[in-house]
């Protein structure tokens, strides 16, 4: 394994996107285990989908972190594609480390409304390289996604694989996110680490991910269209997993050394985080049924059959995702291991105390 060289206590972190789903749980995270760690929230909170939600997570945070003695957090909201703004935050917080969560997600919004890509993703995390050629960071940890390997026929995925060939914008900016750091990281010796998570699900996850947009329609009573006749597989990763492992990447900077002909090795390093287990659609959306009607958010004598569609696959999809992790075991000791019956339980019953739905009453 990898040696950690980055104590993250008394330590200034900046996580962008902190109103979202991994950023929020990633902040609680660190607000629980780091002793006196200061961490500066930044989000933009925009309408990608139902901002309570967001501004619940927030909310969340904040009564956490008044309650706790041993923290400092800040929350700022801004656009990522303000340079002006993220130069002032930099300059005047310091940050030691930065975890660039912060983006516009969605493979399906991403073919109608391609500007919000363009400006997140890729203006966006320039942006932030850019802050940290000039300000005095320690390691820069950033989300990339397995999109990037599009329809790529070798499974399990590798971070040894091709990814030349995205079948979507936002894969296409997720994969240009690794090629800026990397260029970054060598030219300006920046230590970054690039993170391509596997379809990451939850308690107060995005609505516009299929478990939840799933629930919502099947409480309305609407029809549930699973795609490519259901021939999907998914490497559904619940999102402790995906905090655990950031946070542990988060202590361990790829070093600065020098290679064989003398020159710097560029600091940077990428990683899959995924289960490992690829589910078939169809075993998932029967084992969420399961857990929506044991949860009480669907009565027992639910009719699924009649609320359900095989439709063909749609534009911007792939058939498989499933991570190789053999990378993230050996440099930092851990794979993702939650079950999915496990994760979508949780789901279920957050669901029902969120939107205080209860059949069995």
């Amino acid at each position: 394994m990898l040696t950690p060289n980055i104590d993250l206590k008394g330590k200034t972190i900046l996580v962008t996107g902190s109103a979202g789903f991994i950023g929020s749980n990633l902040v609680t995270e660190l607000i629980k285990s780091v002793p006196d760690v200061k961490i500066i929230g930044f989000d933009s909170v925009n309408d990608y989908y139902d901002v309570s939600l967001k501004e619940y997570r927030l909310d969340c945070i904040s009564r956490l972190a008044a309650g706790t003695s041993s923290c400092s957090y800040k929350f700022i909201k801004g656009n990522l594609a303000d340079k002006e703004l993220i130069n002032d935050i930099f300059a005047s917080e310091k940050p030691d480390v930065v975890v660039n969560l912060a983006a516009q997600a969605g493979v399906r919004y991403s073919i109608t409304n391609p500007d919000a890509y363009i400006q997140s993703n890729l203006i966006g995390f320039y942006n932030i390289l850019e802050a940290c050629r000039y300000n005095p960071v320690q390691h820069l940890v950033y989300a990339s996604s397995s999109s990037v390997y599009g329809s790529n026929k070798k499974v399990p995925y590798s971070t040894e694989d091709k990814v030349d060939n995205p079948v979507s914008l936002y894969a296409a900016t997720k994969k240009s996110n690794e090629l800026l750091a990397h260029a970054y990281s060598k030219l300006y010796d920046i230590p970054c680490t690039g993170l391509r998570f596997f379809t990451v699900y939850g308690p107060a996850g995005r609505p516009d991910m299929a478990y939840f947009g799933f629930t919502n329609k099947l409480i309305k009573g609407e029809t549930i269209s699973i795609f490519n006749y259901g021939n999907c597989l998914r490497d559904f990763t619940y999102v402790d997993d995906i905090v655990e492992g950031v946070r542990r990447v988060m202590h361990k900077a790829p070093a600065r050394v020098q290679g064989e002909d003398g020159l710097p090795v560029p600091p940077y390093a990428v990683y899959n985080i995924g289960n490992s287990a690829p589910e078939n659609l169809l075993d998932f959306v029967t084992i969420l049924q399961e857990e929506l009607v044991r949860a009480g958010v669907l009565p027992e004598d639910y009719d699924f059959e009649a609320h359900k569609k095989l439709v063909p696959m749609q534009a911007g999809d792939v058939s498989v995702t499933y991570a190789d992790t053999s990378a993230l075991e050996r440099d930092f000791g851990f794979r993702p291991s939650t079950p999915l019956r496990l994760g979508l339980r949780r789901f279920a019953e957050w669901y029902r105390s969120f939107y205080q739905v209860n059949t069995k009453i």
